[in-house]
């Protein structure tokens, strides 16, 4: 699939990033986006703008989308100029986190207009899709995804979930769950540590040789809380967003999520707190508000 036109719609923080890596890797593009920012810096490397998702799938055959929300997604698939009324379109590949309900939704509707949907959410952040080193939690008809391997491994490491559409996306809540989590412990025991007047660096530094290791304690905290940044690159409203679909779907699968329900209402006071765009390491700003102390290096 070298050098294949491509189309991809939601060029943002994340999209933007991936669509970069798809053009430096030979594909042509063909994009759209709320930003005329956004899709300019894209048409600068040679992609083409187009007006809505209806105009990408009349010109690719495959289709890429990164999306905020699960209504953003149904409506790019399924609405009135949704890629289901693209005239050239045969794939559409989902990066965007929706749940399994609404990934089982699009791929029943598209496949009605002979449309292979495709769900891939992905893990890894901004570095990840500007590095190509995403994961890629891919599920979809097994010959489907044998003929996307080279295209979507420009983007990262793949995973093949299963055939079943969503399952890729119950993967990449329950990643994100866990990830929310291991953010929320962590800013209380360093907050307890601040408290004590214990060394943050020092802690930190503890933590990742001992049994408390974790993606904060590696990542979240030395690059935006101890430098006081908070600037990690995923907002609070997004993983309230995540965690609070997660919980949603192990409800509706009869599973109690008693932890995340408690790390979704900490995402909730946080976003009351500091706002949607702010970055989720804020998480550790609303423990220091109640503790009246401050987590630094």
């Amino acid at each position: 699939m070298a050098n294949k036109k491509l189309g991809f719609i939601g060029v943002g923080r994340m999209g933007g990033r991936m669509a970069s890596r798809l053009i430096d890797a030979g594909h042509e593009l063909v994009v759209c986006d709320p930003s005329a920012e956004a899709v300019a810096a894209l048409v600068a490397r040679g992609a083409r703008g187009a007006k809505n998702a209806k105009e990408v799938a009349s010109e690719a055959e495959v289709v890429f989308a990164s999306l905020p929300t699960p209504p953003v997604v149904e409506a790019t698939a399924l609405g009135a100029d949704g890629v289901m009324h693209g005239s050239k379109i045969k794939v559409f590949i989902d990066t965007s986190t929706t749940g399994p309900r609404v990934a089982a939704r699009v791929a029943a509707g598209l496949a009605a207009k002979n449309i292979v949907a495709v769900d891939a959410p992905v893990s890894g952040g901004l570095a990840g899709a500007q590095n190509g080193t995403l994961a890629i939690m891919v599920s979809c008809p097994k010959d489907t995804y044998t003929a996307l391997e080279p295209i979507l491994k420009n983007l990262g490491k793949l995973f093949f979930i299963g055939e079943k559409p969503g399952s890729g996306q119950v993967v990449k809540l329950a990643n994100n769950l866990m990830a929310a989590c291991a953010l929320a412990i962590t800013s209380e025991a360093m907050v307890m540590g601040a408290k004590a007047g214990i060394d943050a660096q020092t802690m930190i530094d503890v933590f990742n040789v001992s049994s408390g290791r974790n993606t904060a304690t590696v990542d979240k905290f030395p690059k935006a809380v101890l430098t006081r940044t908070f600037d990690f690159g995923f907002a609070t409203g997004l993983s309230y967003k995540d965690v609070s679909l997660c919980i949603d779907e192990a409800e509706a699968m009869g599973v109690p999520t008693i932890v995340g329900s408690a790390v979704r209402q900490f995402l909730g006071i946080t976003k009351s707190l500091f706002g949607a765009e702010s970055d989720f390491t804020s998480m550790c700003k609303t423990v220091e508000q109640w503790a009246k102390v401050e987590v630094r290096g």
